[in-house]
């Protein structure tokens, strides 16, 4: 992706959210072949924002490919990371996906459930921008947080 294409930029502020470091850190752990040395966190980060343009460019019907997949795994990780954070219990992520692009998220801590995401037209995962994404993970981890408060004995198990 040329740098010219970019739409996240080096001084946009949410690149310093919670969701959007620990998204990048997940995807640089995942980055064998060392692709994002040198980049800059909002060139790692930008193929996460689909614009309205962008997503016009994508078919609306269509199977998702490694990279989007890659990310997607990657965001639940950093929910599920953030979760751990803030909870200091154990939440783990599983992602089940057909080929097609459909399936769903789950987070668990203990025997509880606490993000339960279906997932559809995967190919198109992404934000309209890093503020909807924080905005959307914020929602995501106060949801998950008021029900590990509500349930804990589960939570706990």
């Amino acid at each position: 992706m040329a740098t010219a294409t970019l739409v996240v930029q080096d001084n946009d502020t949410y690149l310093n959210s919670d969701i959007v470091q620990n998204f990048i850190k997940q995807l640089h752990a995942i980055d064998t072949y060392d692709t994002y040395d040198g980049w800059s966190n909002a060139r790692v980060v930008d193929p996460i924002v689909l614009t309205k343009e962008r997503k016009r460019e994508i078919p609306i019907i269509g199977d998702p490919d490694e990279l989007t997949i890659a990310r997607l795994k990657a965001y639940y990780n950093s929910l599920a990371t953030l979760i751990e954070q803030k909870t200091g219990l154990m939440a783990a992520p599983i992602v089940n996906l057909t080929h097609e692009g459909f399936g769903r998220a789950l987070i668990m801590v203990g025997k509880l459930i606490v993000v339960d995401k279906v997932l559809r037209d995967t190919h198109r995962f992404g934000f309209a921008s890093l503020e909807d994404m924080t905005e959307k993970s914020d929602k995501t981890i106060a949801k998950a947080m008021e029900l590990i408060e509500k349930y804990n004995n589960a939570a706990t198990d």
